[in-house]
Protein backbone atom coordinates (compact mmCIF):
# COMPACT_ATOMS: atom_id res chain seq x y z
CA UNK A 1 0.00 0.00 0.00
CA UNK A 2 1.34 3.40 -0.93
CA UNK A 3 0.21 6.39 1.08
CA UNK A 4 -0.46 9.72 -0.58
CA UNK A 5 1.82 12.72 -0.13
CA UNK A 6 -0.98 14.28 1.89
CA UNK A 7 -0.65 11.51 4.49
CA UNK A 8 3.15 11.58 4.32
CA UNK A 9 3.16 15.32 5.04
CA UNK A 10 0.63 14.86 7.84
CA UNK A 11 3.01 12.43 9.52
CA UNK A 12 5.87 14.91 9.07
CA UNK A 13 3.82 17.66 10.70
CA UNK A 14 2.86 15.41 13.61
CA UNK A 15 6.40 14.11 14.12
CA UNK A 16 7.72 17.65 14.08
CA UNK A 17 5.17 18.84 16.63
CA UNK A 18 5.74 15.77 18.81
CA UNK A 19 9.47 16.49 18.81
CA UNK A 20 9.01 20.03 20.12
CA UNK A 21 8.77 20.95 23.80
CA UNK A 22 5.11 20.72 24.85
CA UNK A 23 4.84 24.43 25.66
CA UNK A 24 6.29 25.58 22.33
CA UNK A 25 4.02 26.69 19.49
CA UNK A 26 5.15 26.09 15.92
CA UNK A 27 3.91 27.75 12.76
CA UNK A 28 2.77 26.50 9.38
CA UNK A 29 5.51 28.58 7.76
CA UNK A 30 8.18 27.07 10.00
CA UNK A 31 7.11 23.51 9.19
CA UNK A 32 6.80 24.24 5.48
CA UNK A 33 10.35 25.60 5.46
CA UNK A 34 11.77 22.73 7.53
CA UNK A 35 10.38 20.09 5.16
CA UNK A 36 10.61 22.15 1.96
CA UNK A 37 6.88 21.71 1.32
CA UNK A 38 4.53 24.40 0.08
CA UNK A 39 2.86 26.47 2.78
CA UNK A 40 -0.57 25.86 1.23
CA UNK A 41 -0.09 22.07 1.47
CA UNK A 42 0.89 22.35 5.13
CA UNK A 43 -2.05 24.67 5.80
CA UNK A 44 -4.56 22.18 4.37
CA UNK A 45 -3.03 19.36 6.39
CA UNK A 46 -3.01 21.42 9.59
CA UNK A 47 -6.68 22.30 9.09
CA UNK A 48 -7.61 18.63 8.67
CA UNK A 49 -5.53 17.53 11.68
CA UNK A 50 -6.98 20.34 13.79
CA UNK A 51 -10.53 19.43 12.74
CA UNK A 52 -9.91 15.93 14.04
CA UNK A 53 -8.47 17.24 17.30
CA UNK A 54 -5.01 15.82 16.66
CA UNK A 55 -3.47 19.28 16.81
CA UNK A 56 -4.49 22.62 18.26
CA UNK A 57 -4.26 25.67 16.07
CA UNK A 58 -4.70 29.27 17.12
CA UNK A 59 -4.56 32.37 14.94
CA UNK A 60 -3.15 35.76 15.64
CA UNK A 61 0.11 37.33 16.66
CA UNK A 62 0.68 34.82 19.44
CA UNK A 63 -0.92 31.93 17.58
CA UNK A 64 0.57 28.72 16.34
CA UNK A 65 0.11 24.97 16.36
CA UNK A 66 0.93 22.13 18.71
CA UNK A 67 -0.32 18.63 19.39
CA UNK A 68 -3.94 18.52 20.48
CA UNK A 69 -3.51 15.38 22.55
CA UNK A 70 -0.62 13.37 23.99
CA UNK A 71 1.54 11.73 21.35
CA UNK A 72 0.92 8.37 23.00
CA UNK A 73 -2.77 8.64 22.16
CA UNK A 74 -2.38 9.49 18.46
CA UNK A 75 -2.64 6.18 16.64
CA UNK A 76 -0.98 5.80 13.24
CA UNK A 77 -3.99 4.03 11.78
CA UNK A 78 -6.18 6.93 12.87
CA UNK A 79 -3.95 9.34 10.97
CA UNK A 80 -3.95 7.19 7.82
CA UNK A 81 -7.71 6.78 7.86
CA UNK A 82 -8.17 10.53 8.39
CA UNK A 83 -5.83 11.64 5.64
CA UNK A 84 -6.39 9.09 2.88
CA UNK A 85 -9.28 9.95 0.57
CA UNK A 86 -9.88 6.27 -0.06
CA UNK A 87 -8.37 3.12 1.28
CA UNK A 88 -9.84 0.95 -1.44
CA UNK A 89 -6.87 -1.00 -2.82
CA UNK A 90 -8.45 -1.67 -6.22
CA UNK A 91 -11.37 -0.19 -8.15
CA UNK A 92 -13.30 -2.77 -10.15
CA UNK A 93 -16.11 -0.38 -11.02
CA UNK A 94 -14.46 2.43 -12.99
CA UNK A 95 -14.24 1.26 -15.65
CA UNK A 96 -16.30 -1.81 -14.85
CA UNK A 97 -14.07 -4.86 -14.94
CA UNK A 98 -15.63 -7.71 -16.90
CA UNK A 99 -13.89 -10.40 -14.82
CA UNK A 100 -14.78 -9.06 -11.38
CA UNK A 101 -17.34 -11.79 -10.62
CA UNK A 102 -14.71 -14.51 -10.79
CA UNK A 103 -11.56 -12.54 -9.90
CA UNK A 104 -9.85 -13.19 -6.55
CA UNK A 105 -7.56 -10.15 -6.70
CA UNK A 106 -9.93 -7.80 -4.86
CA UNK A 107 -10.34 -10.16 -1.90
CA UNK A 108 -6.59 -10.72 -1.66
CA UNK A 109 -5.81 -7.00 -1.74
CA UNK A 110 -8.48 -6.19 0.85
CA UNK A 111 -7.05 -8.88 3.12
CA UNK A 112 -3.57 -7.38 2.72
CA UNK A 113 -4.93 -3.92 3.47
CA UNK A 114 -6.63 -5.14 6.65
CA UNK A 115 -3.33 -6.71 7.76
CA UNK A 116 -1.47 -3.46 7.00
CA UNK A 117 -3.94 -1.34 8.99
CA UNK A 118 -3.94 -3.83 11.86
CA UNK A 119 -0.14 -3.66 11.94
CA UNK A 120 0.13 0.17 11.96
CA UNK A 121 -2.63 0.31 14.58
CA UNK A 122 -0.09 -1.11 17.07
CA UNK A 123 1.92 2.13 16.92
CA UNK A 124 1.43 5.69 18.07
CA UNK A 125 3.03 9.02 17.30
CA UNK A 126 5.20 8.49 20.38
CA UNK A 127 6.85 5.56 18.60
CA UNK A 128 7.79 7.86 15.71
CA UNK A 129 8.92 10.80 17.81
CA UNK A 130 11.03 8.96 20.37
CA UNK A 131 14.33 9.99 18.81
CA UNK A 132 13.27 13.65 19.18
CA UNK A 133 16.81 14.92 19.69
CA UNK A 134 18.05 13.36 16.45
CA UNK A 135 14.97 14.57 14.55
CA UNK A 136 15.55 18.12 15.73
CA UNK A 137 19.23 17.87 14.85
CA UNK A 138 18.36 16.78 11.30
CA UNK A 139 15.90 19.61 10.94
CA UNK A 140 18.27 22.30 12.18
CA UNK A 141 19.01 24.17 8.95
CA UNK A 142 22.11 25.82 10.43
CA UNK A 143 23.83 22.48 10.75
CA UNK A 144 22.86 21.04 7.36
CA UNK A 145 25.77 20.57 5.05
Amino acid sequence: MRLTKHTDYAFRVLIYLASMPEDRLSTVQEIAEQFDVSRSHVMKIVQKLAGAGLIQASRGQHGGIRLGKPKQSINLRQVIELMEATLTPVNCDDPVCVIQKSCALKAILFEAQRAFLKHVERYTLADLAEPAVSILHLLNRDERG
